[in-house]
């Protein structure tokens, strides 16, 4: 029986004429030999991560349901259409000529303007619902204590330690391991030699240099992006990461094993799918796949402001609403 993510390789695999392939064969491949999967690519997309509830069943959705979801989906997510008292889309709300509203207004995203190629509902493929599996139902242990609410609230402030990785300007929201498409910053770079493959995210500009090691020989120390050991599978490049420390994505969990596989389809286009075992948190695993679109701009720096004079405003504006008897909220 075919996965939904072989259908949607040889989806584009037919579309590349025969003459063609050999050609690209040729081109695609390192001096080394190894298929070539590099360079600087975009994964920015409209899809959303799961499939909504309108589309039920719907995998992918004809060209005209696409353009008018595509239509809604820009002015929906338009920050300059945010009524900046109430912090949400208002009917009536005409938006100021220097924008400006909120956190960041429209001139500082970079979400992607249209679905993928093909039309997906959701970047989930598997399960086929497009939705995330259901999650562990976990059993409270009563030897642990149960705190409140506002005692969970005001832990988040108690120091830098216990600030989101995020915060900290550690990790990156959309980096991963493993990418997923976010507000701003999806943009990779990826380049190889005969031993490693580099994956460079713009996104807090986190470089992971995987070693290419078929015996998967890891070492036994944890990190925040995991360790990883690459191979190759035939033209695709297959990533397996373990022995996470913590921060994941996704509401997962350090004991997730994580499996990426990357594609090149032609001179434009990587397909980039993953899949996550997690039963800690998950009761099945669950498929993502999304394409990476070759760009010509560069990758810029990225400073991190927030873990900079950021976190120590969060720290002291927590130790002033503390002074003034005031409820911390999240």
């Amino acid at each position: 029986m075919m996965r939904p993510n072989q259908f949607v390789l040889l989806t584009f695999a037919l579309l590349i004429a025969a003459p063609a392939a050999a050609q690209d064969d040729v081109r695609m491949r390192r001096p080394h030999g190894d298929p070539d999967i590099s360079g600087t690519f975009t994964f920015r997309t409209l899809t959303p991560f799961q499939r909504p509830e309108q589309f039920a069943e719907l995998e992918t959705l004809d060209a005209e349901t696409a353009a008018s979801f595509e239509a809604s989906e820009r002015t929906r997510q338009n920050r300059d259409l945010f009524d900046p008292e109430s912090g949400a889309r208002s009917a009536g709300y005409q938006p100021r000529a220097e924008g400006g509203v909120l956190s960041y207004n429209e001139f500082w995203y970079e979400r992607g303007v249209d679905l993928t190629d093909d039309k997906r509902t959701s970047l989930v493929i598997d399960p086929p619902n497009g939705r995330l599996p259901a999650r562990v139902q976990r059993t409270r242990n009563m030897h642990m204590p149960n705190p409140t609410r506002e005692e969970r609230n005001a832990a988040r402030y108690n120091s830098y330690e216990s600030r989101h990785l995020f915060d900290r300007c550690i990790m990156g929201f959309n980096a991963g391991p493993p990418m997923s498409s976010g507000a701003y910053n999806n943009n990779v770079m990826i380049f190889q030699t005969p031993d490693h493959v580099v994956i460079l995210n713009e996104m807090v500009h986190n470089a992971r240099i995987i070693p290419i090691d078929r015996e998967y020989h890891k070492p036994p120390f944890k990190q925040f992006s995991g360790v990883s050991r690459g191979h190759w599978e035939g033209a695709t490049f297959v990533i397996e990461t373990t022995n996470f420390r913590g921060g994941e994505s996704r509401g997962t969990s350090p004991n997730k094993h994580l499996v990426e596989r990357i594609t090149r389809i032609n001179g434009d286009r990587v397909t980039y799918e993953y899949t996550v075992t997690d039963p800690t948190v998950y009761t099945a695993p669950f498929t993502v796949m999304m394409p990476f679109r070759r760009t010509d701009g560069p990758l810029f720096e990225y400073a991190c402001h927030e873990g900079n004079i950021g976190l120590h405003g969060i720290l002291a504006g927590a130790r002033k609403l503390e002074l003034e008897g005031r409820e911390l909220r999240p």
